[in-house]
């Protein structure tokens, strides 16, 4: 059974915002330095503004919405359009925005043309509650989601406002990760749609490079160029204008045309990375999702390879019964006393124009907790889409971790390029 994607493992960016910092959307720059609370495992043309942050396996914003501003904290994810606040104060477990505190809160009616129109991209259709006003319901497929009206406000980056950013005022929501639902208010979205928060700021581009070392990064608002630099890679985002029903429009879709696994090239037609006339199986680049999932036939076929070239490397957990998040099933024994593994095979992702290769500990995933005698399990981060029921390829920020990802909306396309992350964050003086 086909499903539309909308899976999201959350990655969070605490963003602490230094108000010494002079931020104007239109001429100047912005720093922000980034700080994280870890989840426990186990826990489902204007100049640049700089965000440092430190990461795990969520990212979350803190910024200030609302007359006279109050304090929220929203995860970041690259493959949602809505943001969105709980604003039911009945959710005592849970940060919370009050609408009825702000002066510049205003709901949108549901005969208005942000609530008729540019909500064309939400999975599922705006509609009208009891009071007449514009109202929405999220869903994800790691069974989350929340429900609520849509309103504007103004929201602050920085000492700078920008007045009537549209988002959602929640009054329910459901999620599998209540230990993450207790640090956020809500949800940033940064898609392609035209709700979303970067589209309204109107930014020409965003960046950001995590670090997988100390768990920091780097993240930029707006654009910039950058001489220390290795040049980018760039490989164009695709579009559809047609709907289809398993084509996500605003997602970030790029062109994965094959695999290598060290220097063997997986024998598998091009064709496969094609969606087909419904629209399944597109390349997503989402920061939002921790590890990368491939459709059935690719992750076969890269399964098997990795499992070839890695035999008398690694051991094997033999456990069928044992499924890493449900969609990882290769999996390998390490000893506990060993801190180093040993040299792996890389893997390469072959885009238009650009590849992206994955090497060294970003291959392999220690979950936490599980012991098999003297060993601990380490996963293979590529999953099988099939296994979670989506029909898509999705690049996860695991396998962007000591990459520079630059997202350019003005000319369509995502550049990347090695660099290391916590220099980088050096060189902005972070």
């Amino acid at each position: 059974m086909k499903l539309p994607f909308y899976l999201h493992y959350h990655f969070t960016l605490f963003l602490s915002i230094q108000t010494q910092l002079c931020f104007s959307l239109a001429t100047q720059m912005l720093v922000l330095p980034l700080k994280t609370q870890e989840i426990p495992s186990g826990s489902l043309r204007r100049p640049p503004n700089k965000l440092h942050f430190h990461h795990n396996v969520t990212l979350t914003v803190s910024l200030t919405v609302g007359t006279p501003p109050q304090n929220v904290t929203m995860v970041l994810d690259t493959g949602s359009e809505l943001s969105w606040l709980q604003c039911n104060s009945t959710h005592i477990s849970r940060p919370t925005f009050h609408p009825t505190l702000s002066t510049s809160y205003s709901p949108i009616n549901c005969s208005s043309p942000i609530c008729t129109t540019r909500t064309q991209d939400f999975s599922i259709p705006a509609s009208c509650d009891p009071n007449n006003l514009c109202h929405a319901i999220l869903s994800y497929a790691d069974a989350s989601s929340s429900e609520g009206n849509l309103a504007a406000d103004t929201f602050y980056v920085g000492e700078s406002g920008l007045p009537g950013t549209i988002f959602g005022c929640m009054d329910s929501s459901s999620s599998s990760n209540l230990e993450e639902d207790s640090k956020t208010t809500g949800l940033m979205g940064m898609n392609r749609g035209s709700l979303s928060f970067v589209s309204q700021m109107g930014f020409p581009k965003f960046s950001y490079c995590i670090s997988g070392s100390d768990l920091s990064g780097v993240l930029l608002l707006g654009d910039a160029n950058f001489t220390w630099f290795l040049p980018l890679n760039y490989t164009p985002l695709i579009k559809i204008s047609t709907p289809l029903p398993y084509f996500n429009r605003v997602a970030y879709t790029v062109q994965l045309e094959g695999i290598r696994v060290s220097e063997k090239l997986l024998p598998l037609p091009k064709s496969i990375f094609e969606p087909d006339h419904t629209g399944a199986g597109q390349t997503m680049v989402d920061s939002g999702t921790q590890f990368t999932f491939l459709l059935g036939p690719a992750y076969t076929a890269l399964r098997n390879e990795y499992l070839n070239q890695t035999t008398g490397i690694l051991r094997v957990l033999e456990d069928p019964n044992f499924v890493f998040q449900g969609a990882m099933d290769l999996c390998y024994l390490v000893p506990l006393n060993q801190t180093v593994l040993p040299a792996l095979p890389a893997v390469s992702l072959v885009f238009q124009g650009a590849e992206m290769t994955v090497s060294g500990d970003r291959l392999l995933y220690r979950v936490s907790g599980e012991v098999r005698g003297n060993d601990t399990v380490h996963c293979f981060t590529f999953g099988n889409s099939d296994l979670m029921g989506i029909e898509a390829y999705v690049i996860g920020n695991h396998h962007q971790e000591n990459v520079w990802m630059e997202y350019d909306l003005e000319r369509s396309r995502i550049g990347f390029a090695q660099v290391q992350c916590d220099l980088a964050g050096q060189r902005f003086g972070l």
